[in-house]
Parts: C-alpha cells; structure tokens; sequence
C-alpha cells in the first residue's frame, strides 16, 4: 500500500507595527482561487477574514469547512489551515491580521477576570459567523476595516475601541461554544490583590526566589496566598512562574543562536534537564524541536502579492 503524503505545513511571518498592531488586506484583488494549495500555513497573528462573494473550503488539517458570502472567520496564530473556492468561483475578501493582546495591553491581562476566556480564545479560534446570524459582529468589523481603509483622525484610536468591543463580544461566542457562560460572576472580587505578585513574576521571572515572598508582597498568609491564587490565576504560583519562563525562553529560541542549556540559564532553571522537562509539559515538544519548526520561516511579505488568487497560482507547480 502506498504511504500517504505527508501534510506540509508553513509557517508565514507577518511582521505588524509594534505600536498598532494591525493589517488590512481589501480590494477588488484579494481574491481566492479555486486551485487548492498543497500545503497548510499559520502564522504569527490572529488572522481575521470577512468573504464578500461565493464560496469555498477552509481546510484545517484534513477537514474541510465550508463557507459562502457573509460569513467572518477567526483562525489563531497556530491553527494551520488553507482556504480555496469552489469550482469556477474566486471569492472576494478583506482580510485583518492583528495581534490583539499587544493592541490591547493590559485590558486583558493575567489580573483580569476575563484573562482566561481571552488567552484560551486566541490560542483555539477555528469559528466562522455569518452576518445574518451576528449582525452585531459584521458590523463592528464593517467599522474598522473602514476606519483602517481611510485612516482619518485618530483613527487608531477607534479602531483600538472597536476592536475591545468586537472580542468582548468574541469572548461571549467562544464561552458559549464551550459551554461556560461568561458573566460578572468571573470576577473574583480579590483579583486585585495578587497584582504585586504577578507584576514581580513579571520583572524577575529569571531569578531565584521562594514563593512566600510573593506572598509577603500580597500581605497574605502563604496558605491564603496559595489558595486565592489558584482561585484567579487556575494554577500554582510556581507553576505559573515556570510557564512564563518557558514562554519567555521561547522568544530567545527564536531570536537567538543561544545554547539550550544558554537559554535554560537566562530564564531562571537551575538545571537544563529542569527546563526541558517543564518545556515538554507546557509546549509539547523538546526545545531543540520547536527551535527547528520554528526556523523554518518564510520571509516573504504577502504585500509582494497582487492577490489570493495569484498568490495560490504560485504555488501550484508549472504542469508540462
């Protein structure tokens, strides 16, 4: 029996202002093909598309989703997926690249009562909405691509306003969709007073220090302390220091040639064998192999396209 072929994944990089995180891609010449690719791709952003005209497939992994004419899709940094038309149809679309958690700073954050809902939100986004069922949604994001498309006084601004709108009400579907209700009972009236510890773990994530002094910091007991930050935070404080240094490590990964052992120095562990153990657990893989799936970056700008569509077409192979 012949082996199947095997999945490609790429990985695209699309670099955003670091002051205003966002990217509109409209116009008659962001159309989609109908050639499948043969390849998925995701990226480094939250990549949010709204289809004008026709239909197609989204494709994640194996499965194909359909779409048509008014529907809005919301795909996470580290979904892979490709997207194509039907038969003899190139959809129309605008697309937003974004990354919320940077335009939104410190709305969302680890002491918020929604910081949960939000970070689950975009580390699983695969939802598609029509406009005729959430009219609301489809208007909001009417407003920023007009706002983005003309860029008139403070633009920035209303779009920063639309957009804490737009995953409020994001936040609600996806909660929904997964059965828990998000209301003001998420909020845990003593959210506030774990602050100081999260903003130390923040700074100093990279030294040595006991967690009865994040405690002390709180004015709690370190009973107390222990409980009511498993209450807000939904882990150990210990936990959650080790889970910002390996988030942390993942940027040297990335950016630098450093040595694991290098690496696992600068974020805190006292032992290479701590830090990848703890890797493992949080991201599922050795350091060294997500070091290596992560280089293989492709550099190209999708602004050198003229469109979806001829964008698709280069990468079909010439046929003889």
């Amino acid at each position: 029996m012949a082996k199947p072929k095997k999945t490609v994944i790429e990985y695209r990089n699309y670099e955003l202002p670091m002051n205003f995180p966002v990217l509109l891609l409209t116009g008659d010449r962001w159309h989609i093909s109908d050639v499948k690719s043969g390849k998925l791709h995701f990226h480094n952003c939250l990549e949010i598309g709204v289809c004008h005209t026709d239909s197609g497939f989204i494709e994640f992994d194996n499965t194909p989703v359909a779409f048509k004419a008014g529907d809005m899709t919301f795909i996470s940094r580290n979904v892979p997926h490709t997207t194509y038309s039907s038969k003899g149809e190139a959809s129309l679309w605008s697309y937003i690249f974004i990354q919320p958690d940077e335009l939104l700073k410190g709305v969302f954050d680890d002491s918020s009562p929604y910081a949960e809902v939000f970070a689950d939100m975009l580390q699983n986004f695969q939802l598609i909405l029509n406009k005729s069922e959430y009219p609301d949604v489809y208007n909001i994001l009417s407003m920023v691509m007009y706002e983005l498309e003309h860029k008139g006084v403070n633009y920035q601004l209303s779009v920063k306003g639309l957009m804490l709108s737009l995953f409020m009400k994001l936040m609600r579907i996806h909660s929904a969709n997964k059965g828990k209700e998000l209301t003001n009972k998420d909020f845990h009236e003593n959210a506030i007073v774990i602050s100081p510890a999260l903003d130390y773990v923040k700074e100093n994530y990279m030294m040595n220090f006991p967690m009865e002094d994040l405690a002390d910091m709180c004015h709690l007991s370190q009973t107390h302390f222990r409980r009511v930050f498993h209450e807000i935070m939904n882990t150990s404080p210990l936990n959650y220091l080790n889970t910002t240094r390996i988030l942390q490590s993942c940027i040297l990964l990335r950016t630098t040639e450093a040595s694991i052992l290098s690496i696992s120095e600068q974020v805190g562990f006292r032992s290479v064998s701590s830090y990848n153990r703890h890797f493992s657990e949080i991201m599922g893989t050795h350091p060294s192999e997500w070091r290596h799936n992560m280089a293989k970056v492709d550099k190209a700008s999708i602004l050198e396209y003229t469109g979806w569509m001829q964008a698709q077409n280069l990468s079909e192979p010439k046929r003889t």
